[in-house]
């Protein structure tokens, strides 16, 4: 340390005599001014406590904090390939941004991806391929409890809500799905004018009850009937858990919660605002589908749902026999994927916590045949849809739609600079500093939100066309295929269990006995799980 400091020492001196010989007597006067900083730099270095770093090498020690500040930005611009990047590669986040302006979003000279690699899947065309609809199928969301349906797109915005992304974005998506027929979901925050620009709208209620909650943070009948009620709101969606952060609820620090926010929430402007981790309008699987019935009636026969991560097996059948012992359904139930999305959380629940999208799907999919209820109940899949591709294999693997977060915000200009919590988005999506959200234009913005939606179903749908099928239900795992190995590859309908409709029920098979018997309508937490 000693070595290094005495000879950045005779390097300022040289180059200070150097620049001052030049410069003449201000040249001394600047050369004096820059080595006093040096100086005071290093002394503060020194005596500081905090950074060992510093301690031991001052004034050049900040190098290495300069460069882990950039790292970043170095590692997705200049070293990672086209495929390597996370959570989102490069290769897909250019299809993005290609398809929302409007260009061409295709390469040539072969993939670059490693199709020999375990876990490789791939669709499987057939030799007599169709030409695909004029117009895209749309789901009809609805069971026979509901007297007013919504036909769903197969690509929608999911759940994002006014606090975590800027009014502008908002404003943005909204506009994208108004142009192009599709439904955007408001996320927990409650319904704000952002969200009702002209799309169809999904209103999410969260733990919080945030937009029809009392003052006691309870579920406010009244409010939530009134707002249900708006001609833009086609469905409502009760949140149980999401796919970043399963299990735990959220707190908005009192910094953050503007008075625009508090009116919209329903919440004391300046104060802490916490969502909890669980809901206190019910406790049980029989009390969760009483509650699903109220939502309905409330919202005079709207479609109504749930959205979870899949954790326990045994929970979500406990409310599959909730459904048949009530004789209540949802109208549909969206699955998030524990592959995150854009909210912030704990890195051990992103990487550790609940089941990924791919098997909390097949999950729900297979416990609904199960039981004899799918036929009533729609499915969406929601976590890392970007592609055509990506829709078609989440239909494969039980869907009936798709919601999209992340790449709707890449289609109005996300970079994937991962700052959605630090209210630093760099381009005014993720943020409540109006400064940055300014230099979101919504017009421009609406516009590649509805381009990127329409030529990604448009997509879905040709490569639906040359598996040979024009419509989605006659998908079928058989026509999707997963390496296993250097000599080894399997379509889903053998790697994976399917069951028959109404086998729980019937003939419990099994490998879903043991947690069938432990599934009790009145009980989230029977005395023992079996996995």
């Amino acid at each position: 340390m000693t070595r290094i400091a005495l000879v950045g020492t005779l390097v300022l001196l040289t180059v200070g005599a150097v620049v001052g010989g030049v410069l003449g007597p201000w040249g001394w006067f600047v050369v004096a001014a820059v080595l006093g900083c040096v100086a005071a730099v290093g002394v503060y270095d020194l005596a500081q406590t905090r950074h060992s770093v510093l301690r031991n090498y001052p004034v050049l020690g900040h190098m290495r904090y300069l460069l882990e500040a950039v790292r970043p930005e170095l590692q997705q611009y200049f070293i990672e390939r086209n495929v390597d990047g996370r959570p989102f590669d490069r290769d897909v986040r250019s299809l993005i941004y290609e398809r929302a302006k409007g260009t061409a979003a295709e390469q040539s000279f072969g993939t670059e991806r490693d199709l020999d690699a375990d876990g490789y899947e791939y669709l499987v065309h057939s030799i007599a391929p169709v030409d695909p609809p004029d117009d895209p199928p749309r789901v009809r969301i609805g069971g026979p409890d509901c007297t007013r349906p919504y036909d769903m797109s197969l690509l929608n915005v999911s759940s994002m809500s006014f606090g975590s992304l800027s009014g502008n974005a908002l404003r943005a998506l909204n506009s994208g799905a108004a142009s192009g027929g599709f439904a955007h979901d408001t996320g927990e925050g409650g319904l704000t004018p952002y969200h009702l620009g002209g799309g169809d709208v999904v209103w999410e209620i969260g733990s919080g009850y945030f937009g029809c909650r009392t003052s006691e943070g309870r579920f406010d009948a009244a409010q939530f009937a009134e707002k249900a009620a708006h001609e833009a709101v086609k469905c409502l969606s009760l949140k149980l858990s999401q796919g970043a952060k399963p299990g735990i609820g959220g707190v908005l620090p009192a910094a953050k919660v503007t008075a625009e926010i508090a009116r919209y929430r329903g919440v004391p402007e300046g104060q802490k605002c916490v969502s909890p981790a669980g809901h206190a309008e019910f406790s049980t699987p029989r009390g969760l589908v009483q509650f699903i019935a109220r939502m309905r009636e409330l919202a005079d026969g709207k479609p109504v749902g749930f959205k979870l991560c899949v954790g326990s097996r045994v929970e979500l059948l406990a409310i599959c026999k909730a459904m048949l012992v009530e004789s209540v359904t949802p109208d549909f139930i969206i699955v998030d994927g524990s592959e995150g999305g854009t909210a912030a959380a704990p890195l051990e629940y992103e990487d550790h916590v609940g089941l990924p999208l791919t098997d909390g799907l097949m999950t729900v999919h297979n416990a609904l045949v199960g039981v004899g209820l799918r036929d009533r109940i729609r499915v969406g899949a929601s976590g890392k849809v970007a592609t055509g591709s990506d829709i078609v294999k989440r239909l494969i693997q039980g869907a009936d739609y798709t919601n999209s977060a992340r790449a709707m915000m890449m289609a109005i200009g996300c970079i994937q600079s991962q700052r959605c919590h630090t209210n630093h988005c760099p381009v005014g999506v993720a943020t409540q500093d109006p400064a940055r959200a300014r230099a979101l234009d919504v017009t421009d913005k609406g516009h590649r939100v509805f381009r990127y939606q329409q030529a990604t179903v448009a997509e879905a749908m040709r490569i639906m066309a040359s598996m040979g099928v024009t419509d989605p239900a006659a998908l079928h795992p058989s026509m999707l295929r997963k390496r296993l190995g250097p000599v080894s590859q399997q379509a889903y309908s053998e790697i994976y269990e399917w069951l028959e409709p109404g086998e729980l029920v019937a003939d419990t098979p099994a490998s879903w006995a043991e947690d069938w018997l432990l599934a009790d309508p009145d009980t989230f937490t029977p005395a023992a799980f079996s996995r």
